[in-house]
């Protein structure tokens, strides 16, 4: 129903909100529509957020309740399309917050973690239950704060690292060597590639931090320019 629209206009902020259900966007609009510095995007976030960019370049801060079920599309959406603010704040699925600050050599550690911690530091602050919300979720909820970070690699972001990415993590139980050459990356290429940044191509994705991930991506872009 709007809380933290409520706070946000409260506090002053110029605010730039996106709401896919009709019901409640007319809500929102009925509530907040004369409000100086209130604009409503109603549609699907995904659909809708280059409209906004282009209309209203881009965000100071992003933060909001996610939905569950599209919850890490939209982080990846943001990230992978330079909206990269210097901080936002999401309530997610405990177990996408587990991802998104899992630790290499994890269970939860993945190609979306890689995309988060590859530009932002990514932090757990609290649980919340599901009496916290209405309608109730059927699910435990987190708030996980996201702070850029200054020395990510130079690839973060860019969608062929994130492709590249999700390749070496496709089986997870498969070695660096044998999900790469799925996508076509040859023996040599890549055994040059490892001997250039140190990574051994036996290693599993899950074992590699985003930095080093990163360095193996540029490596083999090397080897192939080469």
């Amino acid at each position: 129903m709007g809380a933290m629209t409520g706070m946000a206009v409260d506090a002053g902020l110029s605010l730039s909100v996106f709401e896919i259900d009709h019901g409640f966007a007319r809500y929102l609009q009925t509530v907040y529509g004369t409000v100086e510095g209130f604009r409503l995007q109603e549609g699907d976030f995904l659909q809708t957020w280059p409209r906004e960019l282009a209309e209203n370049g881009k965000p100071e801060r992003i933060f909001g309740n996610l939905p569950y079920n599209a919850a890490s599309a939209m982080i990846a959406a943001l990230l992978e399309n330079g909206l990269t603010p210097q901080r936002m704040v999401f309530t997610i699925q405990k177990e996408a917050a587990a991802r998104m600050t899992a630790r290499p050599g994890d269970k939860d550690y993945s190609a979306f973690t890689v995309l988060c911690q590859s530009m932002y530091d990514v932090r757990k602050a609290f649980d919340l239950g599901a009496a916290m919300f209405w309608p109730q979720p059927r699910v435990v909820s987190s708030v996980v704060i996201m702070t850029r970070n200054p020395s990510g690699p130079a690839c973060a972001g860019n969608k062929d690292f994130t492709r590249f990415t999700r390749a070496a993590f496709a089986s997870r139980r498969k070695t660096l060597r044998n999900n790469l050459k799925a996508i076509g990356i040859g023996e040599q290429q890549l055994m040059a590639a490892s001997e250039k940044c140190g990574i051994s191509p036996d290693l599993r994705a899950e074992r590699l931090d985003a930095h080093m991930m990163a360095a193996l991506f540029l490596a083999l872009k090397q080897t192939t320019s080469a």
